[in-house]
């Protein structure tokens, strides 16, 4: 058996994101990740390292993360990632997937899986803080998975290159700030900031919001008000108590307690109700399970 080796490009041109929500929509209804194991952290000499393994029907699979603080100064990047996926039969090695790419496209995937079950059919303002990868990923996101004709991003420093990209491609999009918030359909958390983004007030009628940036139970995109006035769904109950600022912080504080979390993605997708009026704002607390990954790889390789 041939090993394959999908570098960055192969991963992002495998699959459109409308099928990777489609793989993930597929065995979120059919699997319960629940018990799944949480990732596992090492510390380095250089920083750490992040293991995140995972088995099922798609297969046996393992992400590798390096996080190396000292590399920006170097010219290399923060992260470093690759993902070695596993015949479900034999076990026998079967792929190396850069895990960088697999990571931004499953990420934002899984961001569109709970848009489509959350926000409004007709949403069409889109707000993303942020300016990165996992930011140009959920542009591609929500207008795989909602009509969307207008995009704010709204970030420190890069902005404006992202919405000239995006206009160069045809994508009705502008440079905004906070005040943009209050008149989005949906907006996508995609920062590094260990400190809240979005606050409750910020969050309109109606709205859905997808926050995916914070690292870690002291950081968090979403404030205490936010968490507290909103439908809150997550992955699994038992990572995101255990990765996620926006829960742990307030629960920390006593001023939420774990029935915060109305539904995680397997009740969602098998029609756990979340809204109960059109004017309801929801959030979905992303911290990003092995089982993600494993299951895009697979799509992924398939699709190949």
């Amino acid at each position: 058996m041939t090993l394959r080796v999908l570098d960055a490009a192969a991963v992002r041109a495998a699959l459109p994101m409308g099928a990777i929500v489609d793989a993930l929509e597929a065995a979120f209804r059919s699997q319960d990740p629940s018990e799944g194991p949480l990732r596992t952290h090492l510390e380095t000499d250089r920083g750490s390292l992040l293991m995140m393994p995972a088995w099922g029907a798609a297969g046996v699979g393992v992400k590798l993360v390096t996080l190396t603080p000292e590399n920006p100064a170097r010219g290399a990047p923060f992260i470093g990632a690759l993902y070695a996926l596993f015949d479900p039969l034999t076990q026998q090695p079967l792929a190396i997937l850069d895990g960088a790419e697999l990571t931004a496209r499953r990420t934002a995937a899984v961001s569109g899986l709970a848009t489509r079950y959350l926000a409004g059919s007709s949403a069409r303002r889109l707000a993303v803080v942020g300016a990165g990868v996992q930011a140009r990923a959920h542009i591609e996101a929500m207008r795989a998975v909602r009509p969307i004709d207008d995009v704010v991003v709204i970030a420190r420093t890069s902005a404006p290159a992202l919405v000239a990209e995006l206009v160069d491609e045809g994508v009705s999009a502008r440079v905004g700030s906070a005040q943009d918030l209050r008149e989005a359909d949906l907006i996508c958390t995609c920062t590094t900031s260990v400190t809240p983004v979005v606050r409750g007030v910020d969050i309109a009628p109606g709205a859905h919001v997808n926050a995916v940036g914070a690292f870690g139970v002291a950081a968090r995109e979403l404030d205490t008000d936010a968490v507290r006035a909103t439908r809150v769904v997550v992955e699994t109950r038992q990572a995101a108590l255990a990765e996620a600022g926006e829960l742990a912080i307030p629960l920390a504080e006593g001023t939420v307690d774990e029935s915060v979390v109305l539904a995680d993605l397997h009740e969602l997708v098998n029609g756990a109700p979340v809204r109960r009026a059109d004017d309801d704002r929801s959030v979905f607390l992303s911290v990003g399970i092995a089982f993600e990954d494993l299951v895009v790889a697979s799509a992924i390789l398939a699709a190949g």
